[in-house]
């Protein structure tokens, strides 16, 4: 803007980086005299529909115009072309919502412009030219009449409206106003576009009709293909064995079964369907294979002893490595993306979890791999990944990085692990982005353009992250402690005593009393069935009319299941829980053997919080519990703690059900004792504050309000945002005694069955929970030498590597 001649138009702000930042980017646009694109995002993401664009657009003029004092027509909206005739019913609208949004806001908002990127509008027809431009020039012959500015397109290529031949004018003016006498208009589109593509691969001959003869009337190639689309295995053997005996097991699996698995990953990339009918066709997949392993070794067999060769491998598409970084033990959502992958004809080699880099790198050179994909949910898992990827540079590997988990983002993927490696790394944020991302990787021709694009997205990400991190401010650490949360321990005392002290276990509880606390709306989340709002969330998702039919068949399918856990005892809930003395010394917790509170059992540490955020408060969990009682402000106070798991037994039956190629059940068991564990967390803290505790025998509360934490008190877990160091597990576990309940702390801190949760238990009622979010220097340094590290805080800064306000390669 400094260089820049003339009046330029800046692309682009939006209100997605918060109110604050917002204002401050159009109070510099401003200065420079420059006018600004605004995109219709905001806090919650991008808005789709027509109110949502109205209501960010009017709320961005609101800020511009009357408090930043910008000039109306220096404001150009962006309110968000979005593709329609996809194929999922909600985004039949999204033409109409740009359109009338745009007429709305030219009234609501005046002196404003309005703009669009045209091609996201027919990003369904891609391939098909003629049928793109049309509806494109459709689209700008409605939106200009209702007050569309401009477009970003090739205005080369448009024709002429009145020259559009029928029936597409015809078939384009009806989706694109989503209006037509049958409302059939998308499939009558989708239709035209299958007969024109097929047209156009017969060099302009006759595309042929499908045959619609009931499925096991067909070839076994057809009842083949119906299975694997359908999920269907009940004769997937026999129809198999049919196809053996009519051509060798490589052909059979390289022909019909990859061709099945071909169409199924199509529809699935173009959202015809969905995770869950994915992995049932995954389990067919694996069944048919199965059944011809056998077969294709006497085959090996008997071609090695003629020929002294080794038969041809099947021709994947290509060979994907995944594991779960060391020290990490959760995997469910690697093990979707490799059942996504395998629909899509890629060999997936899962080396499952706490694999260290050596054998990583040692399994890629022998397989010979296209590409690596690592996975990971903690912390400490985003380091291993660096040390992958400088392994990977010092071993001279070419092969593409595949970066994913939990904790994982696109912006420490840049930042922190795409400069150690310059072949390629890549932040996929899903299951469902995984089959286009390996796609553009393994395709040679697009591979360079889109490590290209991305190499280009990172450097601007690390530059971004770079200008932040010098923008942001820090409270000297003492001076944090005076902002502590105000409590008054004689006036606001701890509850009341507990009535059980100590820890115990409870071994093999009831699944059945752990049922109706289940929260089910991540568990649908787990196999990307997302709603669109107000039915976002279980149950209203059953409503949703793209997901919802969808959503209840699978809810069908998992209530059976834990009915067949419950009956053939496949699963066991156990749980160490505890109270004991405890008080505040500074910023951590003293936990005492008794209450004479002379002998101390064990200290949780805290960190408190020091970004200059404009606070008045920086909260530690400490403030939440009284100094001890000859201290000042003192009182007699207890904290709580548990660990619980849900997965005893998850790993054998997995194992059973891998062992069939029932990998859609294994999947549905991890899914479901997720939800067991953190459903028995829910149930454990309910007791506690009810009976082992006692302070709250009163409450009665619904699933609803205690999953909206309406009840007293908090229970936040180490590892997560009020307490980010995993390490603190450890003293829990001491406490505890976890290990009698069945459960196992790694070297790592990570939980072990894999469906497990813990928690310090919190009572007072100022509690609550918080984000400690980035810490200074001379806090890391006090939080070490306190935790007894001395002066070496290289331990700390390890397991708090996210948190860390300051580059520690820099840091004296």
């Amino acid at each position: 803007l400094k260089w820049v001649q003339g009046k330029c138009i800046v692309n682009s702000i939006s209100l997605k980086v918060g109110e604050a930042e917002f204002k401050r980017q159009a109070e510099v646009v401003k200065s420079f005299g420059a006018a600004v694109v605004v995109m219709a995002f905001d806090e919650e993401g991008q808005a789709a529909d027509k109110d949502n664009k109205i209501r960010i657009c009017e709320r961005a003029y609101k800020i511009m115009v009357e408090e930043v004092g910008f000039a109306p027509e220096d404001i150009v909206f962006d309110v968000n072309i979005l593709t329609v005739a996809t194929g999922m019913s909600e985004h039949n609208n999204y033409a109409m919502d740009f359109i009338e949004a745009v007429e709305h806001l030219k009234r609501s908002c005046p002196g404003t412009r309005y703009s669009g990127g045209l091609s996201n509008l027919s990003f369904s027809f891609r391939g098909l030219n003629d049928v793109r431009e049309a509806m494109h020039s459709v689209f700008l012959y409605h939106a200009i009449q209702r007050g569309l500015d401009m477009a970003i397109v090739n205005a080369g290529a448009l024709p002429i409206y009145e020259d559009i031949p029928q029936p597409l004018k015809r078939y384009c003016e009806e989706v694109i106003l989503n209006q037509s006498d049958d409302g059939q208009h998308v499939e009558r589109l989708l239709q035209f576009a299958e007969e024109e593509k097929a047209k156009k691969e017969a060099g302009g001959g006759v595309a042929k009709k499908v045959d619609t003869e009931e499925w096991r009337k067909g070839t076994f190639r057809q009842r083949l293909s119906h299975a694997l689309i359908k999920g269907i295995d009940k004769y997937v053997v026999e129809d198999t064995e049919e196809a053996r005996q009519q051509m060798p097991c490589l052909e059979v699996i390289e022909g019909p079964l990859m061709d099945g698995m071909g169409t199924v990953g199509d529809l699935f990339g173009a959202g015809k369907m969905f995770l869950p009918q994915v992995i049932k066709s995954a389990r067919v997949m694996k069944k048919a294979v199965g059944y011809l392993i056998p077969f294709m070794e006497e085959e090996k067999k008997k071609k090695a002893l003629e020929t002294g060769e080794d038969p041809d491998k099947p021709n994947w598409a290509g060979v994907v490595l995944l594991a779960t970084v060391k020290g990490d033990v959760h995997d469910i959502g690697k093990n979707i993306v490799g059942v996504v992958l395998g629909c899509n004809n890629y060999r997936v080699i899962d080396m499952g979890v706490m694999v260290p880099w050596e054998k990583i790198l040692e399994k890629a050179d022998e397989e010979k791999v296209d590409i690596i994909g690592l996975s990971g949910l903690i912390t400490p898992s985003l380091d291993e990944m660096v040390t992958v990827a400088m392994q990977m540079k010092k071993k001279n590997l070419k092969v593409p990085l595949l970066i994913g988990g939990a904790t994982t983002s696109k912006m420490h993927t840049a930042v922190k692990i795409a400069p150690e490696y310059e072949n390629g790394v890549v932040h996929v944020l899903d299951a469902s982005r995984s089959v286009c991302v390996v796609g553009n990787l393994i395709n040679q021709k697009n591979k360079p353009a889109y490590l290209g694009d991305l190499k280009e997205e990172y450097t601007e990400l690390r530059k971004d992250y770079y200008d932040s991190q010098e923008e942001k401010t820090f409270f000297e650490l003492e001076k944090t402690r005076k902002m502590k949360l105000p409590v008054d321990f004689v006036k606001e005392p701890p509850v009341c005593r507990p009535k059980v002290l100590g820890s115990f276990v409870w071994w093999d509880y009831p699944i059945q009393e752990v049922i109706p606390y289940i929260d089910w709306t991540p568990f649908f989340h787990l196999y990307q069935l997302r709603g669109k709002y107000p039915n976002r969330d279980f149950p209203a998702l059953f409503k949703d009319e793209r997901v919802g039919e969808q959503a209840e068949k699978l809810f069908e399918e998992a209530k059976q299941f834990l009915q067949e856990l419950i009956d053939k005892k496949l699963l066991k809930l156990s749980a160490a829980i505890g109270i004991w003395p405890c008080n505040s010394k500074g910023d951590d917790m003293v936990v005492y053997t008794d209450e004479s509170r002379k002998e101390v059992a064990g200290t949780f540490y805290g960190l408190r919080q020091q970004q200059d955020q404009g606070q008045d408060v920086a909260l530690c969990l400490s403030d939440f519990v009284a100094p001890h009682p000859d201290r000042p402000n003192g009182a007699p106070d207890y904290i709580g703690g548990f660990a619980c798991t849900a997965g005893i037994g998850s790993k054998e039956q997995v194992a059973k059900y891998e062992e069939k190629h029932e990998v859609d059940k294994s999947i549905l068991l991890e899914a479901v004792a997720d939800r067991l564990a953190e459903a028995f967390a829910e149930v454990i803290h309910l007791k506690m504050r009810k009976e082992l505790w006692g302070f709250a025998p009163d409450e009665n509360l619904s699933l609803e309000e205690l999953l909206k934490v309406k009840y007293q008190g908090i229970r936040p877990a180490p590892g997560y945002p009020s307490q980010p160091d995993h390490r603190e597990k450890e003293t829990l576990w001491q406490l505890l005694q976890a290990d009698k309940s069945g459960m196992t702390l790694t070297d790592s801190f990570m939980m072990q069955p894999a469906a497990s949760v813990s928690a310090l238990v919190f009572t007072h009622p100022k509690s609550e929970y918080f984000s400690v979010g980035q810490v200074a220097l001379d806090q890391i340094k006090d939080y070490a030498a306190r935790r007894g590290e001395g002066t070496s805080r290289a331990e700390t800064e390890r397991w708090l590597g996210s948190n860390l306000g300051y580059d520690p390669k820099k840091a004296k």
